[in-house]
This record gives structure tokens, sequence and C-alpha cells, in this order.
């Protein structure tokens, strides 16, 4: 698998074509007979399990996602042209862990490199959103098919930061002409 570009050194015009050119399987058109249990689990701070023990090697759980697909139940499988195992996600399918700002007020556009190597630009196909949670504002950006990525800690404080500089109210952060309320909806 070649070595991805370094997310800090792309531009945001770069990610988005990088996204656009990176092709998924047509998972949603595949619907084989449920097999059974793929024995996986994606934990809630984003590492995959099998039988229990963490997934090592990077480039499996990259392959693994990309064939992940959330069904109308919410429930989660892995799928193939021939085969659709169930796979256990205990928050979201993916982790957004670092992010890449441009521009300022409403012309700003804000791009998330997740865990998996994949790359997705906050907007209207992919809203980013916050729940309330015991432990305070949990966000999310929309991935696809349903599917969210976990924003890491440390990439919420960098959009707290936005927020706070830019002076809505309430707080938010815009990304291709939407605004995001860093509240959670009620």
């Amino acid at each position: 698998m070649p070595t991805p570009p370094d997310f800090a050194s792309l531009s945001l015009a770069e990610i988005a074509r990088l996204a656009q050119a990176h092709k998924l399987p047509p998972v949603e058109s595949w619907n084989p007979e449920h097999c059974g249990d793929s024995e996986m689990r994606i934990a809630r701070d984003g590492t995959w399990f099998h039988q229990g023990s963490p997934i090592g090697r990077a480039a499996m759980v990259e392959l693994f996602s990309t064939i992940l697909r959330r069904e109308a139940d919410g429930s989660y499988v892995l799928v193939t042209p021939v085969e659709k195992l169930s796979i256990d996600v205990e928050d979201a399918a993916f982790q957004a862990v670092e992010m890449k700002a441009e521009g300022t007020g409403e012309a700003m556009r804000l791009a998330f490199r997740l865990s998996t190597g994949d790359l997705v630009t906050a907007g209207p196909a992919h809203a980013l959103r916050f729940a309330a949670t015991e432990e305070g504002p949990r966000p999310y950006l929309h991935v696809r098919g349903g599917m969210e990525a976990l924003v890491a800690r440390t990439v919420y404080y960098e959009l707290a930061q936005i927020a706070l500089a830019n002076g809505s109210e309430p707080a938010g952060v815009w990304s291709e002409g939407q605004f995001f309320p860093l509240e959670p909806a009620e």
C-alpha cells in the first residue's frame, strides 16, 4: 500500500482532489445473505479488534474500513459481493484525528484526516454535529452512508478555538458555506 502524503503539508484543494480520487467499493449495492459474525469490534477509541486482540496492521484496518457499511437498523456489517458479517461498533466507526482549516468566516473550509487515512471536508454532505454526554459535548463528523467519525479531543479543541475566534453567536464553525454550532442539538 502506498505511503499516504503528509496531511499537514497538503492544501485543502489537494485534500479535496485526493478525497475525490479515493474510490470505495460499491458496498451499498452488495446484498448477500448474512453469513454470521466477523468476531470484530471497533472500540470507542477507534482501535479495531479481532477475537479480542487489536489489529496491529494499519493496512488491514484501512482495507476493512472500505467494506464497512451501516445497515438501516443502525447495525454495522463488513460486506463483500458474497458475504456479510456483523461487526460491533462501540461509538463511531471512524476517528477524525487531524484537521486543517483554510479561510475565514463563511469562506472557511475544514478538512479532516481519519485514522483510516480517509480525507473528509466538512460541509453540506459531511456535517459536523455535537452530542451532549455526561462528559460534555462529543463532536462527530458524517463520513458516508450514515457512518460518523468521532472527532478526537485535540481536534475538538482546535474547533473550539476557531469558534471562539470568529465571535459567532452561538459559537460555531463554518465549512463549505455551512455553519455548525458547537452546541449539542436538543
